[in-house]
C-alpha cells in the first residue's frame, strides 16, 4: 500500500472512532477501520483483563467464523495461552522496548520476534485464515490490549512493513479509545447525581420520554414513583449539611435497592430532596408494592422523617398520558397529596374514583394554582 492511501486509511480510522457515540460504536469502528487499513479480511479488538488473567474480545468484524460473535459475550482467553501479552508488552516494552506489531503465519512466525505462536497458528488454520498481524495497544501508559487483522489463505501474507504499519494503526486506536473514555466520563457525570451516584434529572427526562413515546407505539406501562424526603431541612439546620447529605446518601440506596426488584428501573435524584423511581414494563401492581416498601424502609432510617410518596402509572385510570410532562404532574400531585395529608404509605394517582383528587389537582389550568401547589410542574 502507497504511503498516500496509509495516510487516507489512518485518518479515516481517527474520523471513525471520533464519530462514535458508544464504547461498543467506537470498537467496531476502530477494528473495522484497522481492517480496511491492512486490506485484512477480519480483525478484532481485545482487552486485557489483569485481574481475571485473560484476554477478552470486545468485537469480531469482516469475515467472521461460525463461532465468532461480533460484540461475544464470552470470547476470552487465558493470558497463559499467549505469554506474549504478560513477556512481551511487559518485559520487553517496560524494560525500553516499543510495542511493536508482529506477524504470524499458518505455519509459523514470520515477521516480529515473540516466538510464542502454538494458540494463534492453531486458531489460524482452524478458521481459514493464512496469516496475521497482532499490534499492542498502550493506553494511560499500560498495555491495554490488542489489534488483531487476519487475512484468508491464498492471499498474500502479512510482511514487516504491514506490522509496521499496524503499529501506528495501533497508536491511532488508543488515542481514539481514550477520547471515548472521556466522552464516557464526562456523559456519566452529565446523567448522574454527584451526592448519590444516582441518575440525575436530566437521564430521568430522556428515559421518560423515551418511554412515553414507546406507551404510545406499543402500549407499554409506565410508571414513575415521585418521593420527597421529610425532614431534611430539620436534619440540616439542628445537624449540618454533612449529616443531611448522608441522609440524602442513605436514602439514595434505599431507592436503589427497592428499583432493583423492578427490572430496568431508574432510580433518580431530581434535585434537593425529591427523588423516583422510573419503571418501564412492570405493571403498575408491581410498582405500587415496591413503593410501598420504600416508604416502609424510609421510615425506619435513623434520620429524617419517613418520605412522602406519589405513583402514577399509565395502567392506572389517569386519563390519556402523551406527554412525559403529564405523568410527571401526576406523580408529582399524588406526592404531594401525600405530604399533605401525611401519608405513611404511597399516594397512587387515578385510584379514587372517578373525581379522583390527585388527577383533579394534576390537570388544574395553571392560572388556577397557587402556593405550594403552583411549584409541581410548571418547571417541568
Amino acid at each position: 500500500m502507497g504511503e498516500d492511501r496509509r495516510l487516507v486509511a489512518v485518518v479515516a480510522l481517527a474520523q471513525g472512532m471520533a464519530a462514535a457515540h458508544t464504547p461498543r460504536e467506537s470498537w467496531r469502528a476502530a477494528a473495522l477501520g484497522a481492517c480496511r487499513a491492512l486490506s485484512g479480511g477480519f480483525a478484532a479488538l481485545s482487552v486485557w483483563e489483569r485481574d481475571l488473567g485473560r484476554l477478552r474480545v470486545l468485537v469480531n468484524v469482516g469475515d467472521r467464523a461460525a463461532d465468532e460473535d461480533e460484540f461475544p459475550d464470552g470470547e476470552a482467553y487465558p493470558v497463559h495461552q499467549f505469554p506474549e501479552i504478560t513477556e512481551f508488552l511487559h518485559e520487553r516494552w517496560v524494560s525500553g522496548g516499543e510495542p511493536d506489531a508482529w506477524v504470524e503465519t499458518a505455519q509459523g512466525p514470520a515477521a516480529g520476534r515473540p516466538g510464542y505462536c502454538h494458540q494463534r497458528v492453531a486458531a489460524l488454520r482452524r478458521r481459514g485464515r493464512g496469516s496475521c498481524v497482532v499490534a499492542p495497544i498502550v493506553l494511560h501508559g499500560r498495555a491495554w490490549g490488542e489489534l488483531y487483522v487476519a487475512r484468508a489463505v491464498g492471499t498474500p501474507v502479512f510482511d514487516r512493513a504491514d506490522a509496521d504499519f499496524a503499529t501506528v494503526l495501533a497508536a491511532v486506536v488508543a488515542a481514539g479509545l481514550a477520547q471515548t473514555e472521556r466522552l464516557e466520563e464526562a456523559r456519566r457525570l452529565a446523567f448522574t447525581d454527584a451526592l448519590t451516584g444516582l441518575a440525575n434529572r436530566r437521564s430521568v427526562d430522556v428515559r421518560l420520554e423515551e418511554a412515553i413515546e414507546r406507551h404510545r407505539a406499543e402500549g407499554i406501562v409506565v410508571s414513575l414513583v415521585v418521593c420527597d424526603l421529610n425532614g431534611l431541612k430539620r436534619v440540616n439546620d439542628t445537624l449540618g449539611h454533612a449529616v443531611g447529605d448522608r441522609l440524602l446518601e442513605r436514602f439514595g440506596s434505599v431507592l436503589s435497592l427497592c428499583g432493583a426488584m423492578l427490572p430496568g428501573a431508574l432510580a433518580a435524584r431530581l434535585g434537593g430532596d425529591e427523588f423516583c423511581l422510573l419503571a418501564v414494563g412492570p405493571l403498575a401492581d408491581d410498582v405500587v408494592k415496591v413503593a410501598d416498601d420504600l416508604c416502609r424502609r424510609a421510615g425506619e432510617l435513623e434520620l429524617g422523617e419517613g418520605v412522602a410518596c406519589g405513583v402514577a402509572s399509565t395502567e392506572d385510570p389517569i386519563g390519556p398520558v402523551t406527554s412525559a410532562r403529564r405523568l410527571f404532574r401526576l406523580a408529582d400531585a399524588a406526592q404531594y397529596r401525600a405530604k399533605a395529608v401525611r401519608a405513611a404509605r404511597p399516594v397512587v394517582a387515578g385510584r379514587e374514583g372517578p373525581d379522583d383528587p390527585v388527577v383533579r389537582l394534576a390537570d388544574e389550568p395553571a392560572h388556577e394554582r397557587t402556593g405550594e401547589r403552583r411549584r409541581f410542574r410548571g418547571r417541568r
